[in-house]
């Protein structure tokens, strides 16, 4: 029991070291199916937010030591523990019902729908389109209807 601990206490460092080596602002996701955000950057502020959202992007704006100011897509922003968070490159649809194209171009076949609040993994991006899948449905949106593309 001790190794697994040691072990999983060495991998939340290697998470939080990544994370320190990247400068912000950048994005992140929510890695966890509860995920507490905080007034400031210790365990003892109050919990202000909890996230239910397990990848939902955040853009980190800060850091401290183990903590990162984090604004959400509604534009809150709150503190989080490093080990919530996922450097998986996640985006939501942030405008009215998206389609999914086939190609990076208005006129590629139309594949999907996807309605305001639906979140999906980011690929490539490209002459404002990007790659974007929910489940294993994948194509590609207009990089200005999601939120968490681009430079943060």
């Amino acid at each position: 029991m001790g190794a697994m601990s040691a072990g999983a206490l060495l991998g939340a460092a290697s998470l939080a070291n990544a994370q320190a080596e990247v400068e912000t602002p950048y994005w992140a996701s929510i890695q966890r199916d509860e995920a507490f955000a905080r007034a400031g950057p210790m365990a003892t502020y109050q919990i202000e937010w909890v996230f239910r959202r397990r990848n939902l992007p955040v853009k980190v704006i800060k850091r401290y030591g183990v903590w990162r100011q984090i604004v959400d897509p509604s534009g809150w922003t709150g503190w989080m523990h490093s080990n919530m968070l996922s450097r998986k490159r996640t985006a939501i649809v942030n405008g009215p019902v998206l389609a999914i194209r086939s190609a990076p171009q208005d006129s590629a076949r139309l594949m999907w729908r996807a309605e305001p609040g639906v979140v999906g993994e980011l690929g490539d991006c490209e002459q404002g389109w990007c790659e974007f899948a929910v489940d294993k449905r994948a194509g590609w949106v207009r990089q200005d209807q999601i939120w968490g593309a681009g430079a943060p």
